[in-house]
């Protein structure tokens, strides 16, 4: 050592790895003189500021979620306690910060702990920590947390998480790692919990994978990681609430960086907001040109507006606006239908309809035999052949009605959906499906009798033909919902499933014909029942999503309520209200169903 202040340095440094790392004095003092130096171990003024910096910024943060905001009370105390450790630890840092700015921190950090002490107001935590961030940054002339140049991997993210990460925080993030239950002190972090990483952004979750977290068995991964790997993990990290989805995680941090803008009218706030939605911009502008242009034009008006002192009246209605915006905006990007989904969907659609088609022709088959006239089948195959052909040239007719205008095509597909949706509830219901079929075959057995006395094969073919048609044209009618729920590169899921379900039907036809099969009626009839009611609730909320698309309904956006895409459910008030109804009609019936079925009371006496 040269000098004293290097001397300085050199113990402020170890006191803070002792800190940080919390392993035996002596083991430490024994490694660090048989190792050799660290590659880029980094002791220079402009790391001690980014370490200070961070350490003062998630103080406040952490601070800010243990004290009410107008101070006085402490809500979580070990948020708070989060917070003064944050602070000590920075301490040790002080004499490597550039020797202009060390007696402002000095003061900055002693102040900063006398805040925390008495329960300060978390604004002026905040403002202090600002303050603390500007001066540090001027004396060290660098940005105190270096931003990627690129955008950090999540394969990459994926796989740092699973070599430093899963022992404690396990596989889906939820802190139930192998390690977790061998740890002392406060368990790892849920990171996939909404609720816990929400407040987060992804500057912090970066800070604390380079500081770890004092207090806890996080430890520091600035020596072991490098930069772009730091970066990697925080971006997986960040997605670890969503599903693993980058555009969600995206549009949640959007979110939460307008509802502050909006809360403290803050431009700068705004831009940050603009600035996050910037990753996704170019996706959106590939779906929809026009949507995004109104984005962009919201956003700005948000920040001049904030900036001129706007009401927060004029703010939270630009804010409502931005909200709806950005939810189609996610529809657009992230809602991609399951394949799989669509096939099984679309598999036991045509199942379930197909068999009822067979059935009924089973049924006018029996009833010709029944009648003496077996010689008739012919008519009867005859007219279902023709309904099978007019269910082919319905479907192309619709198919090219739909190729309109876009906000046509929205508002044709919505109700399309809707229909279909309604249509899907009052057949998924199996006692209701009953009594209609019941009084529908009992038409068709009329209409039978009457062609049969009228010796007309026209006649008797129509009655086939019109029963037929009416199961195709359903058909139809709910596969094109299938289709436009799905969105863009459903159609080969859907035929797939259309192919293997004909396939199906045919060895079921087979099978009753030349082996007497028999199907289980009740349980087919309610496992198709059961998926028929899911596709309608999910329906419900996709032509809901369709007519918001189009302009035609508006959309209102409830920020708390979950997005659940493969059920069709959205954070909007008018489609939520739809299947809220749908659940509400469910039970009335079920409750209807379970009293008719109750056994009568005997009779007294």
């Amino acid at each position: 050592m040269n000098s004293r202040d290097d001397r300085v340095e050199f113990v402020a440094l170890f006191l803070r790895i002792i800190l940080i790392y919390r392993k035996p004095f002596w083991c430490l003092l024994f490694a660090a003189c048989l190792a050799p130096p660290l590659a880029g171990q980094a002791v220079d003024s402009l790391s001690a500021s980014r370490r200070v910096a961070a350490a003062s910024s998630l103080a406040a943060k952490e601070y800010a979620g243990g004290v009410p905001a107008a101070g006085g009370r402490l809500d979580k105390p070990e948020e708070v306690d989060e917070a003064k450790q944050f602070i000590d630890q920075s301490r040790f840092d002080l004499p490597l910060l550039p020797r202009a700015v060390r007696p402002y921190a000095d003061s900055a950090l002693t102040a900063f702990r006398a805040l925390l002490d008495h329960l300060a107001p978390p604004a002026r935590v905040r403002s202090l920590a600002d303050s603390l961030e500007r001066h540090l940054a001027a004396a060290a002339g660098g940005a105190l947390v270096p931003m990627p140049l690129t955008s950090p991997s999540l394969a990459r993210g994926a796989q740092v998480y699973r070599e430093q990460c899963t022992a404690c925080h396990g596989d889906a993030g939820h802190g139930d790692g192998p390690k977790a239950r061998k740890l002392t002190g406060p368990p790892p972090a849920n990171l996939a919990d909404r609720g816990v990483m929400g407040a987060l952004s992804p500057t912090d979750i970066y800070r604390k994978v380079m500081l770890g977290v004092a207090g806890t068995a996080m430890p520091a991964f600035e020596e072991s990681l490098a930069d772009s790997d730091r970066w990697a993990v925080t971006a997986y990290v960040a997605t670890m609430p969503y599903g693993g989805s980058r555009t969600a995680a995206v549009f949640a941090a959007v979110r939460r960086q307008l509802d502050s803008a909006v809360t403290l009218r803050s431009d700068k706030l705004a831009f940050d907001a603009y600035l996050t939605f910037e990753q996704v911009e170019v996706d959106v502008r590939v779906k929809n040109d026009g949507l995004t242009n109104d984005l962009e034009g919201t956003f700005a008006k948000l920040r001049s507006r904030a900036a001129a002192g706007a009401s927060a009246t004029e703010l939270t209605a630009i804010h409502a606006r931005l909200l709806s915006d950005l939810e189609r905006a996610e529809r657009l990007v992230a809602d991609q239908g399951s394949a799989a989904n669509l096939f099984g969907q679309s598999f036991l659609l045509l199942l379930r309809e197909g068999f009822e088609a067979i059935l009924i022709l089973g049924a006018l088959m029996a009833f010709l035999g029944q009648a003496g006239a077996p010689e008739r089948r012919r008519e009867v195959a005859w007219g279902a052949a023709l309904a099978v052909v007019a269910s082919g040239l319905t479907a192309l007719a619709i198919e090219l009605l739909f190729h309109i205008s876009a906000g046509e095509r929205d508002a044709l597909e919505g109700a399309t959906v809707l229909l279909a949706a309604g249509l899907l509830f009052y057949v998924s219901y199996w006692l209701l499906s009953k009594v209609e079929a019941d009084r529908w075959h009992a038409f068709i057995n009329q209409k039978m009798r009457s062609a049969l006395s009228s010796g007309s094969g026209f006649a008797l073919g129509s009655v086939a033909f019109l029963a037929v048609y009416r199961e195709g044209f359903e058909t139809i009618l709910f596969f094109k919902a299938l289709v436009s729920s799905g969105g863009a590169g459903s159609g080969g899921a859907v035929l797939a499933g259309i192919v293997l379900g004909g396939v199906a039907l045919g060895l079921i036809y087979i099978g009753i014909n030349r082996w007497g099969m028999r199907v289980p009626m009740r349980p087919f009839f309610a496992v198709t029942g059961a998926l028929l009611y899911y596709m309608s609730f999910v329906f419900a909320g996709k032509g809901i999503a369709e007519l918001q698309e189009g302009g035609y309904i508006g959309t209102t956006v409830i920020e708390w309520a979950p997005r659940l895409p493969f059920l069709g459910i959205y954070p909007t008030a008018q489609s939520l209200a739809l299947q809220a109804l749908l659940l509400v009609l469910a039970a009335v019936a079920l409750v209807w169903f379970v009293v008719r079925r109750a056994p009568a009371a005997p009779p007294r006496g």
